[in-house]
Parts: structure tokens; C-alpha cells; sequence
């Protein structure tokens, strides 16, 4: 009988944050799979598990895929983790799911930590609706991308790379206007974790002179809420 795969999300920050079920679940798999074995040794080694792990990352992804299917067809266990938050969210994931789902292989996801839910949430926009757009492109096709996300009604959640923030701000300045809402958040349930809000103009200002640190999510008020702060769309009749 064929073995399962789990798809098991962890800490973004404090190693506390991880669920019991999720505990119990690299208690009981045969292998797990880590986008760094490096990182995932510290969260084990905190929870008393001692598993072999294999490194499974984007860089390999496309040649680990079906020598783990078989091993999963072969009966074994299969935990996948990134070394924060959920696979596949901007994390290798998407490719071993999606063969595993063609082979019958079943796959079994655990709720748990994503980095861009309290982001959103502490945001203080709009929750009704929202888009997940993760990183823009780096060059290529990032200023057809900001062109068509300036029409963008929804509430957009991007990640971004400190080094790069303050730019992206103020490219979106000149794309979405400067006193489109947002608000940065960066090493979210880490001891220096903070959000701030204001206007796209105020934040690009602020990172600029204040370079940022750490993981960072920020989220950009989408267009239908402009000037509507605070208020959600009524629903039709």
C-alpha cells in the first residue's frame, strides 16, 4: 500500500508556534523532506525528533519529484517542510503535490503558520477580499506586472526581500499612486517583529532612510477601497 505525503507547515518565527498534530506527524513519518537540512535540524533537535531528512529545494526540485513518489509508492511516509511557514506558499511543494495528486498518491495538508495571514490581518485594510501575489518579478516583466495590479480591486499581499523594499515602494508610488494605503510588517513572531502603516509615499519615505531588516510582508490597499478607508463594499441587493 502506498504511503502518504504530509505537507507540514512551521514556525515562521517562535519554534512555540508549531501545532501538536504537526509535532506528532515528524514523530511518526519515515523521511522527512527540508528545504534546508540545516534548519530543520534546529526545529527537531528542539522537539526531541531524530528522523532522516533529505534536502528537497527549489534548486532540485525538478529531479527529486518522482524518485519520492516512488518511495512513497513503495509504502513510506512522506513529510514536506520549508524552513518557514507552509510548502508551496512561495516554497518548493507545488511540483511533488501535483505528482503525487496524478499518481494517486494521497496527500494530506496540516493548517498551520504562513507568514502573510497575521500580515494581512494586523494590516488593518480591508479582509473581505484579498489576492496573494508573493514576490514580483525581479526584472523581467515587473513593470507589466505593477501596470496590471494598479487596476487591482482587491487587497494585494506581497513578500519582498529587505534589501529591495524601499525600491519596490517607491516604484508603486509611481504605479498605484502615493497615498494608496499599505503597511509593512517584517520579522513577524520573531522578538523584533513590528508593523507599520501609512500611505505608499510615508513608507517608501520611512525605508529609505530606515533600512529594514528580516522577513518582510507588506500589503497594498487594492484600488476598489481607495479613498473608502474602513469601509467594506455593500452587498447587492
Amino acid at each position: 500500500m502506498a504511503g502518504k505525503l504530509y505537507i507540514v507547515p512551521t514556525p515562521v518565527g517562535n519554534l512555540e508556534d508549531m501545532t501538536f498534530r504537526a509535532v506528532e506527524v515528524l514523530r511518526q513519518v519515515d523521511l522527512i523532506l527540508a528545504e534546508d537540512t540545516r534548519t530543520t535540524s534546529v526545529l527537531l533537535k528542539h522537539y526531541g525528533i531524530s528522523k532522516p531528512t533529505e534536502a528537497h529545494h527549489k534548486f532540485n526540485e525538478h529531479a527529486r519529484v518522482r524518485p519520492v513518489c516512488e518511495k512513497l509508492l513503495s509504502g513510506m511516509d512522506i513529510a514536506l517542510v520549508s524552513d518557514a511557514g507552509t510548502p508551496g506558499i512561495s516554497d518548493p511543494g507545488f511540483m511533488l503535490v501535483r505528482e503525487c495528486a496524478e499518481a494517486g498518491i494521497e496527500v494530506i495538508t496540516l493548517p498551520g503558520a504562513t507568514a502573510f495571514v497575521p500580515a494581512l490581518v494586523d494590516s488593518g485594510l480591508p479582509l473581505d477580499r484579498f489576492v496573494f501575489e508573493g514576490f514580483l518579478p525581479v526584472k523581467k516583466g515587473r513593470q507589466t506586472r505593477l501596470t496590471a495590479l494598479a487596476e487591482e480591486g482587491r487587497t494585494m499581499v506581497f513578500y519582498e526581500s529587505p534589501y529591495r523594499l524601499a525600491k519596490t515602494l517607491t516604484q508603486m508610488c509611481g504605479y498605484f499612486g502615493p497615498d494608496r494605503k499599505a503597511s509593512v510588517s517584517r520579522e513577524i513572531s520573531k522578538i523584533h517583529e513590528e508593523t507599520r502603516r501609512g500611505t505608499l509615499s510615508e513608507l517608501a519615505s520611512w525605508y529609505t532612510d530606515n533600512p529594514p531588516k528580516g522577513e518582510i510582508v507588506f500589503i497594498v490597499e487594492g484600488k476598489d477601497y481607495v479613498g473608502r478607508h474602513g469601509q467594506q463594499e455593500p452587498e447587492e441587493e
